[in-house]
């Protein structure tokens, strides 16, 4: 098969766009013929060298996000056949003894991700634990189905599992070009909240309200703390979803309602940040919450509530899986609005 994939880490010259071996099933396995796949800022962090999960070896295939179909299913596989449409959940918690990513599925240790520490979509196949693919409706197409898996669930666990979300309440969401966060806007609008965005510029924010958000700023030319306080009456926003980390950290603290929560997934603007004021924090029952990873039966209901509902898919670019590092130095750039999607 043709991949893309990468022996040394470095910049996107080290992404080598050639032959690879055909990945072979265990017996609880199957082979994806992938469709589409898409870029997260893993791929790049690991790729750099910045940082790597547990577990991860080189060489390197990235690619946590898989939709295909199947082409070969191993010896004990009963529930699916060679032409089903699926959308795989790399998450490797829950993976039965029989299929070769059995064992990695420590939550809170070395989890094992399709992708980002076993090979991944960045290629024509993928081998998947059959309990970790899900029928894709026939109607749907791959693009759409495969911006779901990291995402939506990452946005699915930390707002509703974590964070607990309830219908009336107001939530102050950062990023709101991502992939993670424009999933969160339309989770959000269908629990029944009213949804503050903030991004780095206008047109993130023109695209926040297209997908639903009540209200939008540019954070990079507004007192967060100052706006948040304004749209709320005063009152302060019930939680705050967070991946960007140390640069809107104390601003989102202070925008919180009392008894409000800051839920965090990501530190795309640097690891450490500082508790602006403790006296905030414990007058006001302030909770900080870190959105951990979601258990394997999280998905399947998730998955289904995606395929029920009329979700926007906000796809910003397509790229030829042998363009994967144009794409990624795309993302980089932060010059896009949603997933940017490969195709082998």
């Amino acid at each position: 098969m043709k991949a893309l994939l990468y022996k040394s880490p470095g910049g996107p010259e080290v992404l080598e766009y050639t032959d690879a071996p055909d990945p072979e099933p265990g017996p609880r396995d199957v082979i994806v013929g992938v469709a589409a796949t898409t870029l997260n800022q893993l791929d790049v962090s690991q790729r750099n060298g910045w940082f790597a999960m547990p577990g991860f070896t080189l060489p390197h295939i990235a690619g946590m996000d898989v939709a295909g179909t199947i082409l070969r299913t191993g010896a004990d596989v009963t529930r699916w056949a060679p032409g089903d449409r699926v959308v795989v959940d790399p998450s490797l918690s829950g993976v039965p003894v029989g299929s070769k990513l059995a064992g990695m599925g420590d939550l809170y240790g070395d989890l094992g991700i399709i992708g980002a520490t076993v090979d991944g979509g960045y290629a024509e196949q993928c081998l998947a634990p059959e309990t970790h693919v899900y029928k894709i409706p026939d109607a749907m197409s791959w693009r759409h189905a495969v911006v779901f898996p990291t995402a939506w669930m990452t946005a699915h666990h930390a707002l509703i599992t974590v964070g607990k979300l309830q219908a009336g309440e107001t939530i102050m969401i950062h990023a709101a070009g991502s992939g993670v966060s424009m999933a969160a806007i339309q989770l959000a609008k269908h629990v029944g909240a009213t949804v503050l965005a903030t991004a780095g510029s206008q047109k993130k924010c023109d695209g926040a309200i297209k997908l639903g958000a009540d209200h939008v700023t540019v954070n990079r030319a507004t007192d967060i703390t100052t706006w948040a306080r304004e749209m709320t009456k005063g009152a302060g926003v019930n939680m705050v979803f967070d991946h960007v980390g140390a640069a809107l950290w104390a601003a989102s603290m202070f925008s919180l309602a009392p008894r409000g929560r800051l839920v965090n997934c990501g530190s795309t603007s640097g690891d450490t940040a500082t508790i602006p004021s403790l006296g905030f924090m414990y007058h006001n029952g302030i909770q900080l919450l870190g959105s951990d990873p979601y258990p394997y039966e999280e998905f399947a209901p998730a998955w289904e509530l995606y395929c029920a509902q009329d979700f926007q898919s906000s796809i910003d670019s397509v790229y030829p899986l042998e363009q994967g590092a144009e794409a990624q130095e795309k993302m980089l750039r932060g010059a896009f609005f949603g997933k940017i999607v490969l195709e082998p």
